[in-house]
């Protein structure tokens, strides 16, 4: 049997910090043959990019290896292979191995790449400090890599900044960047966490043809239970630092055996879910409110819709050239008209880009449309009113009436303010209640969202992701909302604490009446949460029909791509990555009669069955099956 290309034989790494000491891996024993993948899988906070850091000798000041070795076949080592846990790391020995015969992609590029340096400097630096070539070389093999994994203008990338990019092209600038050395091993911690579906499927394909090209063996730290289904030969499932469970791909999801295992799969949204069936995340969230309270007076719903988006149009202008004074105009939105009813929650999906924030943003006031209306009617009896009319007291009922949850609550939350303070901030600028009122909401809006009342005098940065995003909903909640706008809520959430989350929405709708405006990439998450699902492309609403009509019979090529490219963890359903490699799906230009949009034509949404509406350009010669 050939010896693996990365053995790791009982890993241990303690942190030491003020409030004392603990192991963030414990006794991890795993294998990477060369040229196979194997995916360690777990919910954050289990060890998974720890053992990441360990391999390349990147852990923080506060960590360190106590015990086991990691050995790393190397033609330039010792025959036994080289034990990374014995070097340190800033020895010469670990900086040629480091970026050189292993090498990582990171969770977020952006924080990864040099936003003072071009994204040619980076890529180049890479290659020129483990190999002796000309800069020239470098620029040239550079080009050719910035090819191979799909930059539209190879050449162009090497004087682009990282800002400059979209999420895909950054992560294919650090994919660039790890392979440009062409190394034995390639670390992927999250590569695809942050990216909507299709780029994701884009990147996970690209990375197994680089893959077979080469002949190296990857590492691949996911919580996707949907990414491993896809990619890996292997899998070991970590938790609190140890293996819970390992074995070949087809044993793991075939026949699963550890409960953690099993638990892990319950939490991940699926397509044809039965009616009614809730996600199981592995620690349940209880929400203290389940129902009104019997003193609450029922707020009155409107006869018609709550929100009425209505031929809304919002187009940027964008500097091309840094001298020239150039000018393109982008239309972010293109006439979009959509309701959203009480108690009700209407998905908005599509890839990054297409215009679902700009909208939300629209919707909210934050942004002035260039044409269309926004009405809204709280039921009051004074019927729809135009958002963009509303001032003072009006325009103040409305801010309290719709709230928003934003896609990163740790940037949303002040750190500097108390959970105490952040809950009640809202009740003081609204001049609702007194400090003991607005002392009791706060402790009210912790037992909704499943938190502790001794969390009142914590700070965000002592709180999990997913704790962190229920307190942004908490305070999104404190003003008793009619409308929550959620852009993205779970995006970043590894899959039990998106159950939690996602579980959690369903309730307080239930309970509080509440509706959602719930923006999201992942058409699997929409389907779970969501009772009409509105598809956006290009500005463009191109499909609206009830969740179950969507699913039973897409219609728009678009619609068909954006659930081709969702990772199921399901064997029997991969991906057809070969079908996304190309973004001519998401090109209104290239898609097949009748729903092809060129020469600036915006085309009709024709209803093909009850409540089922496709845009197409011309008459619809069949209903599309």
């Amino acid at each position: 049997m050939t010896a693996p290309l990365l053995s790791i034989r009982d890993l241990k790494v303690d942190f030491t910090t003020d409030s004392g000491s603990f192991r963030a891996v414990d006794g991890l024993s795993l294998d990477v043959p060369a040229g196979r993948t194997v995916a360690l899988v777990g919910e954050s906070g289990s060890g998974k990019s720890v053992t990441a850091q360990a391999i390349l000798q990147i852990l923080p000041k506060v960590a360190r290896i106590t015990g086991g070795a990691i050995r790393l076949a190397d033609p330039s080592g010792p025959p036994g292979g080289t034990d990374i846990a014995g070097l340190k790391a800033d020895s010469s020995r670990m900086q040629s191995l480091r970026g050189g015969r292993i090498a990582m992609i990171f969770q977020e590029p952006m924080t990864s790449l040099s936003p003072l340096h071009t994204v040619g400097d980076q890529v180049t630096e890479a290659l020129r400090l483990h190999a002796d070539v000309s800069a020239d070389r470098a620029r040239a093999r550079a080009i050719e890599v910035f090819e191979r994994v799909g930059f539209p203008d190879p050449k162009r990338a090497l004087v682009t900044y990282p800002f400059e990019l979209s999420g895909g092209l950054r992560q294919r600038a650090m994919i660039a960047m790890a392979l440009i050395t062409r190394p034995a091993l390639l670390i992927a911690d999250e590569p695809t966490t942050a990216l909507d579906v299709t780029t994701q499927a884009q990147i996970l394909e690209l990375m197994r043809e680089l893959q077979a090209e080469t002949g190296m063996a990857m590492l691949l730290i996911t919580h996707d239970l949907g990414v491993v289904a896809n990619m890996a030969d292997d899998v070991v499932v970590m938790y609190r630092g140890r293996v819970m469970e390992a074995g070949s791909r087809d044993d793991i999801f075939r026949r699963p055996g550890h409960p953690y295992l099993k638990a892990l799969m319950r939490a991940v949204p699926r397509f044809h879910m039965e009616a009614g069936e809730r996600l199981t995340p592995i620690r349940e969230v209880k929400s203290a409110v389940l129902a009104r309270k019997a003193g609450e007076p029922h707020r009155p719903d409107p006869a018609g819709p709550l929100l009425a988006i209505e031929g809304v149009r919002k187009s940027f202008t964008l500097r091309s050239g840094w001298f020239k004074g150039k000018t393109r105009t982008i239309n972010a939105v293109n006439g979009v008209s959509l309701e959203l009813h009480p108690g009700r929650t209407l998905g908005l999906v599509g890839e990054s880009g297409c215009g679902k924030t700009t909208l939300s943003k629209v919707v909210m006031r934050a942004l002035r449309p260039d044409a269309g209306t926004v009405t809204f009617d709280d039921g009051s009896g004074r019927g729809p009113r135009d958002v963009f009319a509303l001032k003072d007291r009006e325009l103040k009922d409305f801010r309290r009436a719709v709230q928003f949850v934003f896609q990163d609550p740790f940037s949303s939350l002040n750190p500097r303010m108390t959970v105490y303070e952040l809950l009640t901030e809202p009740l003081r600028i609204h001049g609702v209640g007194t400090s003991d009122e607005r002392y009791e909401r706060a402790k009210e809006l912790l037992d909704m969202v499943g938190l502790d009342q001794t969390s009142l005098r914590r700070y965000p940065h002592a709180f999990s992701g997913g704790q962190r995003q229920r307190l942004g909903i908490a305070r999104a909640l404190a003003l008793k909302p009619r409308v929550l706008l959620c852009d993205e809520p779970v995006s970043a959430l590894d899959v039990s604490v998106q159950a939690q989350v996602l579980n959690l929405l369903k309730d307080l709708q239930a309970s509080l009446g509440v509706s959602y405006l719930f923006v999201s990439h992942n058409l699997a998450v929409v389907d779970y949460i969501a009772d009409t699902i509105a598809v956006m492309c290009r500005g463009y609403i191109v499909e609206e029909a009830p969740k179950e009509a969507l699913f039973r019979n897409p219609a728009h090529p678009y619609t068909r791509a954006l659930l081709a490219a969702v990772p199921e963890p399901d064997l029997d359903h991969p991906l057809d990555l070969k079908l996304l490699m190309s973004d001519r799906f998401s090109d209104p230009a290239s898609w097949p009669e009748p729903y092809r949009l060129t020469g600036g034509a915006a085309g009709t949404m024709t209803e093909i069955e009850p409540g089922h509406f496709v845009r197409v350009s011309g008459p619809m010669l069949r209903q599309a099956a």
